[in-house]
């Protein structure tokens, strides 16, 4: 008896074995397409956004034949990526895009760079026009892996039928282990059509690719003893340890050894912003007594962070005070890139803290109690200058205070903000306090403008029972608007809250401060009505212009559970995050104010 094409369906489970050989009748070969659709099954892949076109239309086709996967269908494919994007930051899984050829791809470039700044793990699966025309210019034709390979983890292209389903197994273990990162798949459209065997590995080995996992003893009992040592000690973490999902060792650290502990803007949440241990975010605008205990300290413990630029500002600055540093990375390139460290350990975050708090809890000594009490009590003079505290007249709607009372509101609920880039950004960081980790989602290395309410739909789609607030301007959230349109179809009922201030805020700000306040071109002079713009994509929109109607605008998004909600809230367009370090700047050179220019 002939198997149907349902009984070939359900033999080729998800594990990826194909119909025993043994059958009384042979099954007839998956085309490229089924091959692809029957590996993002093996990869256990709930959710797929995408848009199609001429070079993935074979893709699309078997996608529709099948009930597993959940395509979503967005407005543009940058959104597509950041929506995939969004859901791995919140979920730790690999998100998965699909794109077509030529425009597809280069649309989607934004958003693979912005998930390789921040080491997210995805895949990306691009169409290509067939095999025989590649270099020839054809309709919608482009380099795909040529364009994107500065901004992935890896990438292929898929010249062979038969290689499709190693190929991708390969780009999953790439995108999820050592550092993540996207990788992008290219496959022809002939390749998509072509026929071949299929079998999914269950494991994959690689020559080239073997990330280290376990730190160095050796390295990890020099930094036990650098660390017992210390007088002014300070632990600095990145946003690797929330990819590692290392913030329960985190925590057991900074409660073991009493340090002061900080996070930059990627790793918020990783100890929670009511542990009083926790100095705020550092950095550019972080607060000032995490930068100043930044500066000060004699002994740094580097945990999943890179030193960026808007971390530690001017590096010379920042070496002109001795001290040791310990740097934990699981990329070895980022360790002495910008800084020079003295104890490098290369390896898991998570692993190498489980085996630094083994050694510590099987130490004979302790820190020095008499040094660190001192050098608490420097902290918390700095803590004095209570350096984001603003001036609120009750007038004018402060954004800070939006986000403050968001803040009060959701306590206690499973609460998911994103935010898109500039002064909004900055102050949903710094007043939003955030007590686990994966909540803060957000563009931290590239700062991309527009990813804050696709963010908030991929997250929706996976935490379907979480409140998933965007915190926007009324100039990002421009860039992605169409994505409304997907938030109706797909039943994503996020909650937009616009601090619109009718400024590109941090452009006019930087304009002010350096710029002799000619504000060129940061005035948005013709802003749509954005309670009516809401309301024609078939959502709730609510306009606030009093300090006095936020809270209850707020519980009102709330209370509409089922509703994507638009608060368009009207803030004072003068204000300026603060602190503030100027570029070329050291970390510890901060503006507390305007009263500082």
């Amino acid at each position: 008896m002939e198997m149907s094409a349902a009984d070939v369906k359900r033999a080729a489970t998800v594990d990826g074995r194909a119909p025993s050989a043994s059958s009384p009748s042979q099954a007839p070969e998956p085309n490229g397409s089924e091959i692809l659709v029957r590996c993002l099954q093996a990869e256990r892949v709930q959710y797929l956004w995408g848009y199609p076109g001429g070079a993935v239309l074979y893709i699309y086709d078997a996608l529709y034949k099948q009930e597993t996967i959940q395509h979503v269908l967005v407005r543009h494919e940058q959104a597509a990526i950041h929506a995939a994007d969004g859901y791995a930051r919140a979920t730790g899984e690999v998100g998965v895009a699909l794109v077509t050829s030529g425009p597809g791809v280069t649309n989607a470039v934004t958003g693979i760079a912005t998930a390789y700044m921040d080491s997210i793990p995805m895949v990306i699966i691009t169409g290509q026009v067939p095999t025989p025309a590649i270099g020839l210019d054809a309709f919608q034709e482009c380099d795909t892996v040529g364009i994107t390979r500065p901004i992935v983890k890896h990438n292929f292209l898929v010249k062979d039928v038969r290689d499709l389903a190693l190929t991708i197994k390969k780009a999953f273990h790439i995108a999820r282990t050592g550092r993540p990162g996207p990788v992008v798949v290219d496959i022809p459209k002939d390749i998509s059509l072509k026929t071949a065997p299929f079998a999914y590995p269950e494991t994959v080995e690689m020559r080239s690719y073997n990330p280290v996992r376990k730190g160095h003893g050796g390295q990890i009992r020099k930094a036990v003893q650098l660390l017992l040592q210390a007088r002014r000690p300070y632990i600095y973490t990145g946003g690797g340890v929330v990819l590692g999902n290392a913030s329960a060792e985190l925590r057991q650290l900074v409660d073991l050894l009493g340090f002061p502990c900080t996070n930059t803007l990627m790793g918020l949440g990783a100890i929670p912003a009511s542990e009083p241990k926790f100095l705020g975010m550092l950095g550019m605008h972080g607060t000032y007594e995490a930068n100043m205990t930044m500066q000060h300290c004699d002994v740094l413990l580097a945990v999943g962070a890179r030193f960026d630029d808007r971390v530690i500002g001017n590096p010379k600055h920042f070496a002109s005070v001795e001290r040791k540093i310990i740097h934990v990375d699981i990329d070895p390139s980022s360790i002495s890139k910008r800084v020079k460290v003295d104890i490098p350990i290369v390896g898991d975050v998570k692993e190498v803290l489980v085996d630094l708090i083994a050694q510590l809890r099987e130490a004979q000594s302790r820190p020095d109690a008499a040094a660190l009490s001192t050098w608490w009590s420097q902290i918390n003079t700095w803590r004095k200058q209570e350096c984001l505290a603003y001036k609120d007249s009750g007038e004018v709607i402060k954004p800070q205070m939006v986000v403050e009372k968001l803040c009060q509101l959701t306590k206690g609920r499973d609460t998911y903000i994103t935010s898109d880039v500039g002064q909004h950004q900055m102050w949903a960081a710094q007043y939003y306090r955030f007590e686990e980790p994966r909540r803060w989602i957000n563009s931290g290395g590239l700062g991309t403008m527009g990813v804050g309410l696709p963010y908030a739909m991929g997250i929706k789609l996976a935490k379907p029972d979480s409140d998933v607030f965007c915190i926007t301007g009324e100039g990002s959230i421009q860039m992605c608007i169409q994505e409304l349109s997907t938030c109706l179809q797909y039943k994503t009922p996020v909650k937009i809250v616009s601090l619109n201030n009718r400024y590109l805020g941090m452009v006019r700000q930087w304009q002010q401060l350096d710029y002799g306040g000619r504000y060129s071109h940061s005035y948005m002079d013709a802003l749509p009505d954005f309670v009516k713009l809401a309301e024609a994509y078939g959502h709730a929109g609510l306009l606030v212009e009093k300090p006095s109607d936020v809270e209850g605008a707020l519980r009102e998004a709330i209370r509409l559970k089922d509703r994507t909600v638009f608060i368009d809230v009207r803030t004072d367009p003068t204000e300026n995050v603060w602190p503030m370090v100027k570029a070329g700047k050291g970390i510890s050179e901060m503006l507390l104010g305007s009263e500082d220019l």
